[in-house]
């Protein structure tokens, strides 16, 4: 046996089913034993975007994406995407191709292990046959147990020798981890009950790791026991909503001020599966009198505002939250908080639609979002991208639908629809949705076409002003010129039809409803290209450029 179908087996036996890439001298024959075994192959038409698809795949299907690149450039493409996906904490494997070894003088030669580090991935060397399972195993444990992107370099001569002894009984990476639950410290949590029990307003933030560990229902049981407030993080966005009266959608930043004015009253917040970063707690700003409460799984963090929790439990959600609201119960300890009439009327009143600018040929941006969330299906899941014409959909949307958003991964823009391509792939091509800017989407606008050429069901949905939103409000805000970020763009409805999918260029509101509808009656790869109004700054950017209190 080769090396290289010793590679392609312990790959399959890991779970591999899906792997995206572009194929190389250096990593053609491993493909090739891939698709031997039934692996599905998505050739893309860049690295770094087989990549994000990789990043996208793993947050989709719940275990590791699989890229991969030829020697040399292949691997240098990779750069930007790997970044994203470690600071998102996607478990990662890249299989990379490698100039035959010690050959530094070759003409695709990169010293792989420098790289990787700069980039800010595991790195596993390829070096001798029999050590080939191993790396495989290895890269996909660390993948696994600490969440993150590994890069398996395999040189090519290695790649291509005979695998002797070869061992048919590969032990996964699977087989070697055990999660046990982590229990609460008991003193811990009798300090955490102490603290609710003194509290008068609570407040429970669920944050991503809360949404990993499917603790809804024991969140839901706390909040009615403590009459607490319900926000979540920018990672969680929408978990629960439709399940609480007493949902106040984000905290931090990109909430809005009814919700604001409530979650300054509280006076202890309960923090579960989140960092409580400055953006969740306005540096500290948010939450002025309270005492914290954090639930985690990680070592002791430190929060967004400098300091440490109150109370920090390092624990599985589930079983903490269930201990903890069964203590509670067992001291008869039953808070009115905030479940009030007064305070369901406030929370209503906040998702009142503004009125909107009036502009020929171009929409108020907060009225497509309204359009969007309304017409579409809730089923239907949807990726956010960054930047300002994406920050309207981050506040804006309010209907219960998975959510995924890749704001503050590392500030790179057109990462978006990537993730969600691949995403859309690893929940078996249902359909689903992306918003993201002009600029963002033009810059992988080649991969629409491989979206179309698997026939994936990704909606695009593009906001565009035709120029970069954030450069644009920034350097006004700035005195500067802001003509000097604007781009005239293409048709991109028209662009989208030419690459073989569906799409639409829309200046009315009634032309996204048909648009849309066009979508959800025959869902395919496609591109409503929205053309915005310049004139509506975001809520976060009015906070942010000129202080508003908005």
């Amino acid at each position: 046996m080769k090396v290289y179908e010793a590679l392609a087996e312990a790959f399959v036996k890991e779970g591999t089913s899906d792997v995206f890439g572009m194929m190389g001298d250096a990593n053609m024959h491993w493909m090739a034993a891939l698709a031997d075994r039934g692996v599905r192959l998505y050739e893309v038409r860049h690295e770094g975007s087989g990549l994000g698809m990789a990043d996208g795949w793993a947050r989709g299907a719940g275990q590791p994406g699989v890229v991969t690149t030829t020697s040399g450039p292949g691997v240098s493409q990779l750069a930007t995407s790997m970044i994203v996906a470690s600071r998102a904490r996607t478990p990662l494997v890249a299989f990379c191709g490698e100039t035959p070894l010690g050959d530094e003088g070759a003409t695709q030669y990169l010293d792989q292990r420098r790289f990787a580090a700069a980039i800010e991935c595991e790195f596993i060397h390829v070096t001798r046959p029999e050590n080939a399972q191993e790396a495989v195993r290895r890269a996909f444990y660390l993948a696994r147990t600490e969440s993150k992107p590994v890069m398996i370099s395999a040189p090519f001569d290695v790649q291509v020798a005979e695998l002797d002894d070869y061992d048919e009984e590969y032990v996964p990476s699977t087989a070697l981890i055990e999660r046990p639950r982590l229990l609460p410290d008991p003193a811990g949590l009798q300090a955490a009950c102490d603290l609710v029990q003194d509290a008068k307003r609570v407040v429970v933030i669920a944050g991503r790791g809360a949404r990993k560990a499917d603790a809804g229902e024991q969140i839901l049981a706390l909040q009615e026991t403590t009459g607490a407030l319900l926000a979540t993080t920018l990672q969680a966005k929408n978990w629960l909503c439709d399940r609480t009266d007493f949902h106040v959608g984000l905290s931090g930043l990109f909430g809005d001020k009814a919700s604001m004015e409530l979650l300054q009253e509280a006076d202890c917040v309960i923090a579960v599966g989140a960092s409580l970063n400055h953006y969740t707690i306005e540096s500290g700003y948010l939450y002025p009198e309270a005492k914290y409460i954090q639930i985690d799984t990680a070592p002791h963090v430190v929060m967004g505002n400098g300091k440490v929790a109150d109370c920090y439990l390092q624990a599985d959600a589930v079983t903490a939250l269930t201990e903890l609201t069964r203590e509670l119960g067992e001291r008869s300890v039953r808070l009115e908080g905030f479940h009030t009439d007064e305070v369901k009327q406030h929370l209503t009143a906040r998702i009142r639609q503004p009125e909107y600018v009036s502009e020929p040929g171009r929409l108020d941006p907060r009225e497509a979002i309204w359009i969007l969330d309304h017409e579409l299906p809730g089923e239907m899941g949807l990726v956010l991208g960054s930047g300002h014409q994406t920050d309207f959909g981050t506040m804006l949307f309010q209907r219960s639908r998975d959510v995924l958003s890749n704001y503050g991964m590392f500030g790179a823009i057109g990462q978006a629809p990537l993730i969600a391509l691949g995403q859309l792939i690893a929940q078996g091509n249902k359909p689903g949705f992306v918003v993201e800017g002009d600029a963002s989407f033009l810059m992988h606008l080649s991969e629409f076409e491989t979206a179309c050429r698997y026939d994936v069901p990704l909606l695009v949905v593009v906001m565009n002003d035709q120029g970069l939103g954030a450069e644009y409000h920034k350097a006004k805000a700035k005195g500067l010129d802001p003509d000097l970020a604007t781009i005239p763009t293409p048709e991109l409805g028209a662009v989208a039809q030419t690459l073989g999918g569906g799409g639409a260029t829309v200046r009315t509101a009634q032309e996204l409803r048909d648009a849309l509808a066009e979508y959800v009656r025959e869902p395919r790869p496609t591109v409503i290209d929205v053309r915005i109004t310049r004139e509506v700054l975001s809520t976060p950017y009015r906070r942010i450029q000129y202080g508003e209190d908005v």
